[in-house]
């Protein structure tokens, strides 16, 4: 999945021969689950026109400050329009709109918009080899830059002049690639590899039989899907679970604490940062029948035996890592998972209780509380189980 999937992106084209090559980019953006809209300068128009935008995009293209449906003017809001947008992309901007956008010449929808935007702004300049040159425009383009603007290079190859040399836009690939890559390097685990644990673990009794818990592994997912948001490098090694997730990760499918303990023991080393949210079985049958047993064989016991303790492991076997924790209490629940803390050599440990309603297993919803190795507990509402992943990354960027 793109980086720039669900992202809400503005794109703004201005008069330039380079704005044939716009559909391509609203495409582009489309295909990576953008949600796009367009803004043109009139000029634009004469380049490409409104209605194969509003095609590619879905979304009616504006151009003026007003518009009128049955002599009703409607007022395009720039205002909103700058706050709606993730990103704001002009592609490609002429010499004439970079000047507009350095003195705040507010002559158009465009830069009024640009003039109202908070979020960051992607320029994707495109002129002719000497005007791109020339003192003035390489001076505007510095200033752009200095106020926190992205400007984009330009190409090099045949111009509309018929010269060779510097000016032209980037290609629509380049500028998408572009635009991708300064994203995740700005995220805050970017280049960080990150192990998450998720779902439940099946212990056998037969063919037929095992030993589960009610885990669902939604606050797992949650949380790799977050991690990948972040930028980070996900595996996830789940047991057995109904989810799936469209997110940029690996994913490990086990069944028993058996198989999670030897797919953990392969990659931990490699690992930043790791997340046991797995609610492993603690017990698994000292033997797993190969045939169905008959409920008229009188079976009054099944002879148990601990599983592997991943998590102490994990504890055990850390160096560079930051190892968190998940404690699931219904008792003296912030005294239990201290004692989890300590005993397991965790970085962290999220507690949630069972005697909170909407907290645990099933839901869609949790409500934590995150403890330090200096044992300072952060308490949260209950929330959705994203925004449970939300604050506890939150945390742990704080003290990785």
């Amino acid at each position: 999945m793109s980086i720039l999937s669900g992202k809400k992106i503005l794109l703004g084209i201005t008069g330039g021969i380079a704005a044939y090559k716009t559909p391509l980019i609203v495409r582009l953006l489309k295909s990576k689950k953008a949600e796009v809209r367009v803004i043109m300068t009139s000029a634009a128009k004469d380049f490409v026109t409104p209605l194969t935008l509003s095609t590619l995009s879905g979304n009616p293209v504006l151009s003026r400050f007003t518009d009128s449906q049955h002599d009703n003017p409607v007022w395009n809001n720039h205002v909103e329009l700058g706050k709606w947008a993730d990103l704001f992309l002009i592609a490609p901007a002429t010499s004439l709109t970079i000047f507009a956008m350095v003195n705040a010449k507010c002559n158009n929808l465009l830069i009024a918009t640009y003039l109202s935007c908070t979020s960051k702004v992607y320029i994707a300049p495109a002129m002719d080899l000497d005007m791109y040159n020339h003192p003035s425009n390489q001076s505007n383009l510095e200033k752009l830059k200095s106020i926190g603007n992205e400007v984009l290079p330009v190409g090099e190859g045949f111009l509309a002049s018929g010269l060779h040399g510097k000016g032209r836009m980037l290609e629509p690939e380049q500028i998408i690639i572009k635009i991708e890559q300064d994203i995740l390097d700005k995220l805050p685990l970017n280049g960080k590899k990150v192990l998450i644990t998720a779902g439940p673990t099946y212990e056998p009794i037969d063919p037929v039989r095992f030993i589960a818990n009610h885990s669902t592994g939604k606050m797992g997912f949650a949380l790799a899907e977050h991690a990948v948001k972040l930028g980070a490098e996900v595996t996830l090694i789940t047991g057995p679970t109904a989810i799936s997730t469209t997110s940029d990760m690996q994913i490990f499918n086990v069944v028993t604490s058996e198989e999670m303990f030897i797919q953990v023991k392969k990659i931990f080393n490699k690992m930043d940062i790791a997340i046991a949210a797995a609610a492993v079985a603690d017990f698994k049958p000292k033997e797993a029948h190969r045939i169905k047993l008959k409920k008229e064989i009188n079976l009054n016991t099944i002879k148990l035996i601990p599983t592997q303790d991943i998590l102490a492991w994990m504890g055990e076997n850390k160096n560079q890592q930051f190892l968190l924790g998940f404690a699931l209490e219904t008792n003296d629940e912030i005294n239990n998972a201290i004692k989890k803390l300590k005993s397991k050599n965790l970085d962290a440990i999220v507690m949630n209780s069972l005697k909170n309603s909407g907290a645990g297993f099933s839901g869609d919803t949790n409500k934590v509380s995150y403890i330090s190795r200096k044992e300072e507990i952060i308490q949260f509402e209950l929330k959705l189980k994203n925004k449970v992943a939300e604050d506890i990354f939150t945390q742990i960027l704080k003290n990785e």
